[in-house]
């Protein structure tokens, strides 16, 4: 039984990313019990990072409250979800949900419009070029060539958007953090350049003790180790580190009761650790350096525990794990100050980089301004025509006005600028009357 449930939980993993859609039997008193209302219950997990998180639990939501697809979930495996299998049985969701998830197709869809239009239209603060193809890549979970209906080809795209993007999620972060301590070091870098002697010399000095400062911390022990788990007994817990006990630990610390630790649960064990070097009131403390170390204490165990890799501890491999050698593991942990996130190299590939980016929008910025001022060239050209046009319009019917009525048998004047000759005046000729020779 445990086993089966340890599969169907692997496959909850890849649709729900942690949405516990598969609920244990209480067997409760038919005369107490009430009637309840049919209405989606909220999410018992935290967010998945994923830009599109509202939208797949609110799908996988819905989908549950139909009894053949719940039922159809609680007995594939894990090739099944993978392969498409799964996304075929939405063909016999009832009508009414089926509806409630066009619905929720055409709210995501005018969601990433909006989100596309403004990163397109608006560039960052230090005028950095819109990334096209990240911005495609908001689209992958969705079939944009069918905007109004949810179908099975959605339902494919959701599963196996989620699980490629949870999979690489801890990467990215590590990427995007990694950009974020080398743009760092160049932004530190370019401020001294606008010192003077002096004020470099007191800046370089502050740097360092502030280095030495966030350096100078507690042991950090290993995360996952006996020490770090009994200290967490202690302090937290409120228990005596001698009456240790890993099966009510893990107990303990399975907040929604499902018999799994999952990547936050396991999180929420390094707070202590992560206390003993990051504050938020100390100048020497990155909170952003903080998460990326939770992170990798998180992996860290993970690779040492998670046997199965389906991103959860269960109690079987929490309780193998604490047999090993590893968990009487007594060295400190290396933190993030200790290591080098990024090269020299790296650092001159970033600026050279940035160098480039900025050559770019200031050709732009040439070209643009070459353009406009065609245009106003142009258009003076034009004014300057029109009222060329204007004037002599204005002088012609002046003269015109102001030039005296001929006598009655004579020629009109010539009017000047008047480049055609006047017509001839009509001849008369003797006309014979009849009677007369």
């Amino acid at each position: 039984m445990l086993k089966r449930r340890a599969v169907a939980r692997c496959g909850l993993v890849l649709l729900s990313l942690w949405l516990c859609i598969q609920s244990v039997p209480i067997n409760v008193d038919k005369a107490k019990e009430t009637p309840k209302q049919d209405q989606l219950d909220p999410p018992q997990s935290a967010d998945t990072g994923l830009h599109y998180d509202r939208y797949l639990r609110e799908v996988v939501e819905y989908l549950e409250k139909d009894p053949h697809f719940k039922e159809k979930l609680k007995n594939a495996d894990m090739d099944d979800i993978k392969g498409g299998k799964l996304a075929g049985e939405l063909d016999f969701v009832q009508h009414n949900l089926r509806t409630k998830l066009d619905e929720l197709k055409r709210d995501e869809m005018n969601r990433l419009r909006m989100l596309i239009k403004a990163k397109h239209d608006i560039k960052d603060g230090n005028g950095h070029m819109v990334d096209h193809q990240a911005l495609l890549k908001q689209f992958q979970h969705l079939n944009h060539g069918n905007p109004d209906t949810f179908e099975v080809e959605d339902l494919d795209r959701l599963i196996k958007s989620a699980t490629h993007d949870l999979e690489n999620y801890d990467k990215d972060h590590h990427d995007n953090f990694k950009k974020y301590e080398v743009r760092k070091e160049h932004e530190r870098r370019e401020r001294l350049k606008s010192m003077s002697e002096a004020d470099r010399i007191r800046e370089e000095q502050h740097y360092e003790e502030m280095r030495k400062k966030h350096a100078d911390h507690p042991k950090v022990n290993h995360p996952g180790s006996e020490d770090q788990l009994k200290e967490v007994w202690h302090e937290k817990d409120g228990m005596d580190p001698a009456d240790f006990n890993p099966k009510t630990f893990f107990k303990l610390h399975d907040t929604n009761g499902d018999e799994f630790l999952d990547e936050n649960e396991l999180e929420a064990l390094f707070t202590s650790e992560l206390e003993k070097v990051y504050n938020p009131g100390n100048e020497e403390d990155d909170m952003m350096e903080m998460e990326e170390e939770r992170l990798r204490m998180r992996e860290h165990v993970m690779n040492e525990v998670d046997t199965n890799k389906d991103r959860l501890v269960s109690m079987s491999e929490f309780m193998a794990a604490t047999q090993k050698e590893e968990f009487h593991e007594k060295s400190e942990w290396e933190t993030l100050e200790q290591k080098p996130l990024y090269t020299e190299e790296e650092l001159r590939q970033f600026e050279e980089h940035l160098a480039n980016e900025a050559n770019q929008i200031n050709s732009k910025s040439v070209e643009l301004e070459k353009q406009r001022q065609e245009l106003e060239r142009r258009q003076e050209e034009l004014n300057a025509k029109k009222l060329g046009q204007k004037n002599c319009s204005v002088c012609v019917i002046f003269t015109l006005q102001s030039v005296p009525a001929a006598p009655e048998g004579q020629q009109a004047p010539a009017v000047p600028g008047n480049i055609h000759p006047p017509p001839p005046a009509p001849q008369q000729h003797d006309v014979p009357v009849p009677g007369h020779s």
